[in-house]
């Protein structure tokens, strides 16, 4: 996430939370049912991207502001154990064939990789500046990450650490994502306001699709089985849908300040985007457009999501969520 979008959250937050920060279209509160609590370590500092191994129940979350990783098992409801000296961890991404977990280290422009049994550090790799999203080739066993402030992408070997390959990509990054489908990296190019497609094996852009209506696009999350991008528009609170194959803009949506971390449920067609605002909203993907499910001001500091792909569940890192103001991860169940 950028540190301007940082800074303008805190702006938006010690304003208190107003009804004209809510999204201009909604419908009704979000379909969603608070089945579970579990307080963090770390203290009330602000988390960034978290990812689940769903096949073990083990949950990484960047605690960006603690400078630290936290490993939670969502299945016993516990936490596993805190890896520090991450200093201002953005990303984090599990890979469970590779039993590894991958973070950016950004306070020192590097990418992390470490044991997910034991949590011990298997590498370290440099990056470009400001090293914040991942991603994961598993054709070529490779670890792609996001250098916002570069515009780049740093392509490591995710045995190894060996630098493959940097990425130019003309302007300040957003996500990036892996799409099995055509074999290709999508990246959010925030600076040029359009998506640039990657081939993986030869390092080269070779297409970009532009976004109009989507000021500073930066979250993604795929649909892969229609060709379908959600791309969450930071500058102007917007969701929009793109048809990869065709170039087009099929949707556009509005959505909390901020748009950040975004997740895709492909069983139920449904999206979540979590802004900077700590407004929370989900659509549905239904007879060809994405449409208004719910939204919500869930919580400050409620920017960032997983989602369990089998039982459907999400979770949502709050700084101030538990009742002593503590950290607390937040679980929910869909109530459609």
């Amino acid at each position: 996430m950028r540190q301007v979008a940082t800074v303008a959250a805190i702006a938006i937050l010690a304003a208190g939370c107003t009804a004209s920060q809510a999204p201009s279209t909604t419908s009704g509160d979000l379909p969603l049912h608070k089945v579970g609590e579990l307080a963090l370590t770390g203290g009330s500092a602000r988390f960034d991207y978290i990812s689940l191994d769903p096949g073990r129940g083990l949950l990484f979350l960047a605690h960006m502001g603690a400078g630290q990783l936290i490993e939670v098992d969502v299945r016993a409801h516990r936490v596993v154990r805190t890896l520090p000296d991450t200093p201002d961890v953005h990303g984090v991404l599990v890979v469970p064939g590779k039993h590894r977990v991958y973070a950016t280290v950004t306070g020192r422009n590097q990418v992390v990789a470490f044991d997910e049994d034991t949590g011990a550090v298997a590498f370290t790799a440099p990056t470009g500046d400001y090293p914040d999203g991942l991603a994961y080739d598993p054709v070529r066993g490779a670890v792609w990450t996001t250098n916002e402030r570069a515009g780049s992408e740093t392509v490591v070997d995710a045995d190894t650490g060996n630098v493959r390959a940097p990425v130019a990509l003309g302007g300040e990054v957003g996500n990036v994502v892996y799409d099995p489908a055509t074999d290709r990296m999508v990246v959010a190019v925030q600076g040029s306001g359009e998506l640039a497609v990657i081939a993986p094996d030869t390092f080269t852009v070779t297409d970009r699709i532009p976004t109009p209506g989507c000021q500073g696009p930066h979250g993604q999350a795929l649909d892969n089985a229609y060709q379908l991008m959600f791309v969450g528009c930071e500058d102007s609170a917007t969701l929009i849908t793109v048809d990869l194959a065709r170039h087009q803009i099929l949707d556009h949506n509005s959505v909390g300040q901020t748009p950040d971390v975004l997740a895709y449920d492909a069983s139920a067609q449904r999206v979540y985007v979590a802004s900077e605002s700590g407004w929370v909203s989900v659509f549905d993907r239904r007879e060809g457009h994405t449409t208004a499910a719910g939204a919500k001001h869930l919580a400050d500091g409620a920017h960032t999501l997983a989602l369990d792909p089998t039982t459907r569940h999400s979770y949502f890192p709050i700084p101030k969520g538990a009742p002593d103001g503590g950290p607390s991860l937040w679980e929910f169940e869909p109530t459609t």
